[in-house]
C-alpha cells in the first residue's frame, strides 16, 4: 500500500484515524485508565501499521514480526551487557547481524527485498546504538514494535532516530493546531507527488532514451531532477503530516536542496534524515573531523561510498556515491583557498546544479551505458537516422507550465524573502483563509490526478 492510492486515502487512513481518535477520546473519559494502562492507542497504531505493511507484501509480515522480536532481544542483550561492563561486543555483533540481513535481502536473495528493509534496518541500528550510548532506554516490546513498524515512515522514511522518537511515546497530544498543520502538510505532499512528480515521470516514460533530439535530451535531465525531488519530498511531507495527526513530530527531510551552492551544502539539504543517520552512526564513530584533515577526508569518502552502496547493488549507485564523495572531499580541500572564496556564488551554484543534474541520471538508468547514451545525445556524439518526434511534441504548454512551477517551487520558494512574505500573509485571517482554500483546491486536483493516472510508484520504494 502507498499513500497516494484510493484504498489508502478513502479506506485505510479514515479507519485508522477514527479508531485512534476514538481510543484517544475514551482515554480521557471516566474509566479510561484501563485503556491507558494497556496502551490502547499504541496498539491501534501497531495493528494498523502491520496491516499497512501486510497489504504491500503479505508474505513478509511474518518476517517483520520476527525481525521486531529479534531486535528487541538484541536491545535487552546490549542493555544487560552494559550493566555488566561488557557492552561493546553485543552491540557490534547485533549491528553486524542486522547489516548482514540487509545485505543478504538486498543483494543475494532470490526474492524481492522486503518493503522498506533499508529504512527499518537503519532504525533498528539507531535503537541499539542509542541504548548503548545511553541516549535512550530499551523500553517495552510495544515501544520497539511501534518504532520499527510506524506506518508513516516504515516504507521510505524519513529515518527517525530512537533518541528522538522514544521521548514522544506515551506523551502524544492531539491539538487543533497540530492537526491543521498535519493535514496541510499531507495536502502539499499529495500535490507534489500526484500533480508534479507523476506528470514528470509520465513524460519521461513517453520520451524514452532513443530517437530523441538534443533539446529533448536536455529536457529529460531537468525532468528527472524535478521528478526525484518532488517524488521524495512529497512522500516525506505526507509522512510528516500523518505523524503529526497521531501526535508525533518528525524532523524535516528536505530544505530546498536545489538552492545549494556546493555538493556539501546539497547534502545538508537533501534527505536530511539519511545524512543525520550517517553522521551519527558512521562519521562520528570513525572520528569525524577530530583526527586531522587526512582522516576527515577519508571518513567523508567512506560515508559517501556507503551511501551509494545503500541505495543499490549496481555499479551506477557505487559510481554515484563515489562522485558525490569526491566532490565533497574536493570542496573540503579547497574551501579555504583564495580562488574558491572569490568565485562568484552564481558560478558555484551553476556548477553544483550541473553536477547534481547530470549524475542523477545514474539513478534514472540501471546501466551506466544508458547514461552515456543520453549524455552522448546531449553533447552531439550520438545521432539517430530518424527522430519521430521533436522536443515540441513532449514539452507542450502544459508540461512547460508544470516545469516552471517545479523550478520555482524548488528554488525561489525557499528564499528568505519569499518565506518571510508567506509567513506574514498566512498570519492574517484573510491570508489564512486563502491559504487553506488554495491547498484544498490543490488536494482536490491531486485526487483527480490520482484517479486518472496510471503512473504512481514512489521512486524511493525500491531502496
Amino acid at each position: 500500500m502507498v499513500f497516494t492510492t484510493q484504498i489508502f486515502l478513502f479506506v485505510f487512513f479514515p479507519l485508522c484515524m477514527a479508531a485512534y481518535m476514538l481510543v484517544y477520546g475514551l482515554e480521557r473519559c471516566r474509566g479510561g485508565r484501563f485503556l491507558q494502562k494497556i496502551r490502547a492507542r499504541d496498539l491501534i497504531l501497531i495493528g494498523f501499521s502491520l496491516g499497512f505493511y501486510m497489504w504491500a507484501c503479505f508474505e513478509n509480515i511474518f518476517r517483520l514480526l520476527i525481525y521486531v522480536g529479534a531486535v528487541y532481544l538484541m536491545a535487552l542483550w546490549v542493555e544487560m551487557a552494559k550493566k555488566n561492563g561488557r557492552r561493546r561486543y553485543p552491540l557490534a555483533i547485533s549491528a553486524a547481524l542486522l547489516v548482514i540481513c540487509l545485505v543478504y535481502c538486498s543483494y543475494f536473495s532470490a526474492a524481492a527485498a522486503p518493503l522498506g528493509i533499508s529504512f527499518i534496518t537503519f532504525s533498528a541500528i539507531s535503537y541499539l546504538v542509542d541504548i548503548y550510548r545511553e541516549n535512550g532506554t530499551v523500553g517495552s516490546l510495544i515501544d520497539c514494535g511501534l518504532y520499527l513498524t510506524f506506518f508513516p515512515k516504515v516504507a521510505s522514511g524519513p529515518i527517525v532516530l530512537w533518541k528522538d522518537f522514544q521521548p514522544q511515546i506515551g506523551s502524544q497530544r492531539i491539538t487543533l493546531a497540530g492537526s491543521v498543520s498535519g493535514i496541510n502538510r499531507i495536502m502539499i505532499g499529495f500535490a507534489k507527488k500526484l500533480i508534479l512528480a507523476d506528470s514528470f515521470g509520465a513524460c519521461l516514460a513517453e520520451i524514452g532514451s532513443n530517437g530523441i533530439d538534443r533539446v529533448t535530451a536536455a529536457g529529460t535531465l531537468i525532468l528527472y531532477m524535478l521528478q526525484i525531488y518532488y517524488d521524495f519530498s512529497g512522500y516525506s511531507d505526507i509522512a510528516i503530516g500523518l505523524s503529526r495527526l497521531f501526535g508525533f513530530e518528525v524532523k524535516e527531510n528536505f530544505n530546498f536542496p536545489y538552492r545549494s551552492c556546493s555538493i556539501s551544502e546539497f547534502w545538508r539539504r537533501w534527505h536530511i534524515s539519511l545524512g543525520t543517520w550517517f553522521r551519527e552512526y558512521v562519521y562520528f564513530p570513525l572520528g569525524g573531523s577530530r583526527a586531522g584533515s587526512g582522516r576527515t577526508l577519508c571518513n567523508l569518502a567512506i560515508v559517501f561510498a556507503l551511501t551509494g552502496i545503500w541505495h543499490g547493488a549496481g555499479w551506477n549507485y557505487a559510481l554515484w556515491g563515489f562522485i558525490n564523495g569526491a566532490f565533497v572531499v574536493l570542496e573540503r580541500v579547497i574551501q579555504d583557498k583564495r580562488f574558491y572564496q572569490k568565485t562568484p556564488k552564481a558560478v558555484k551554484y551553476i556548477i553544483t546544479m550541473m553536477v547534481v543534474m547530470l549524475f542523477w541520471q545514474l539513478f534514472r538508468f540501471p546501466l551506466v551505458a544508458d547514461v552515456g547514451n543520453t549524455l552522448g545525445i546531449l553533447f552531439g556524439t550520438v545521432h539517430f537516422p530518424r527522430i519521430p518526434y521533436t522536443w515540441k511534441h513532449f514539452f507542450d504548454a502544459r508540461m512547460l507550465v508544470f516545469m516552471g512551477v517545479g523550478l520555482i517551487g524548488s528554488t525561489l520558494a525557499g528564499s528568505p524573502a519569499v518565506v518571510g512574505a508567506y509567513r506574514r500573509a498566512v498570519s492574517t485571517r484573510a491570508g489564512c483563509a486563502v491559504h487553506e482554500a488554495v491547498l484544498l483546491a490543490l488536494f482536490v486536483l491531486s485526487i483527480l490526478f490520482m484517479v486518472n493516472s496510471t503512473y504512481s510508484p514512489f521512486i524511493y520504494f525500491q531502496y
